[in-house]
């Protein structure tokens, strides 16, 4: 692992922990914020160590957002020629696109512990993980709506299959603070833990559980899901076959069959 500017990443009992390391600035994503994502997420893609993913912020917050310096220097970088100015936009905002796309493609399990603000840029984030914690203090707003602008790096694209349609629009048009307890009601956490230090331990220790299993398996599971936020049923029964042909012939199988008979914990290769 390589020393990053925005990001603090660890590697322990199979999971890598990447931690947003900005906390004087309230973890705003910087310009080094978003090559070095995706730097690290081809380090987990290529890492067969690597079974499960925790992304957290360090600090009070998780994370406020797009740092707006870096939305500032965009802007005075404009020239007079419309078409030119469309064009570096639309390169820049891809780009962008890019470092969660790495995040939501990512082929192993990704949980985002979430403490303090969760912003903006933030939101975008959360969108492109498997599953997403709060602890109570967390405070989630798709806060592009104040800022003049649409989201335009996941969030219009990603919440709608995470929570209802309705709530999504509401959150999105009007930018309002969404707390942690109405957060797990409307579906866009999964749990609420009572602080930051109870949030780390419970998505840890939920991090270590998938670990533990096969990660063949896990594969197979995470890729069949994503499979089907953009298929028919019977394209994903197609799909799930023609896998399975294959993957129902790895050992992992045998092992966890053995482990399950002689009520033992299976021990997986990487």
């Amino acid at each position: 692992m390589s020393d990053y500017k925005a990001f603090r990443v660890e590697l322990a009992d199979k999971i890598a922990h990447v931690a947003i390391n900005r906390p004087d600035k309230i973890n705003a994503m910087n310009a080094d914020f978003w090559p070095e994502i995706i730097e690290i997420f081809n380090w987990i893609e290529a890492t067969d160590e690597v079974r499960a993913v925790v992304i957290s912020g360090v600090g009070k917050h998780f994370s406020s957002g797009i740092d707006l310096m870096m939305l500032a220097q965009a802007g005075n970088q404009q020239g007079r020629d419309v078409g030119r100015n469309a064009e570096k936009l639309r390169r820049m905002i891809l780009t962008l696109q890019a470092s969660f796309n790495a995040v939501d493609n990512c082929r192993k399990p990704v949980l985002a512990a979430v403490h303090g603000y969760c912003l903006g840029g933030a939101i975008d984030l959360i969108s492109a993980c498997d599953m997403r914690y709060a602890a109570a203090d967390a405070q989630f707003s798709i806060k592009e709506i104040d800022m003049g602008m649409a989201a335009d790096v996941g969030t219009l694209q990603r919440l709608p299959r995470i929570i209802g349609d309705g709530q999504m629009r509401e959150m999105a048009y009007t930018g309002r603070m969404v707390g942690a307890e109405e957060a797990r009601e409307m579906g866009l956490v999964n749990r609420v833990y009572a602080d930051h230090a109870a949030l780390l331990e419970g998505v840890m220790q939920l991090a270590r559980e998938i670990a533990a299993k096969s990660p063949v398996a896990v594969r197979g599971t995470k890729e069949m899901i994503r499979y089907m936020r953009d298929h028919r049923v019977d394209d994903g029964l197609e799909y799930i076959a023609t896998w399975n042909a294959a993957m129902l012939q790895s050992e992992d199988l045998r092992i966890a069959m053995a482990a399950h008979m002689s009520k033992q914990k299976p021990e997986f290769a990487d």
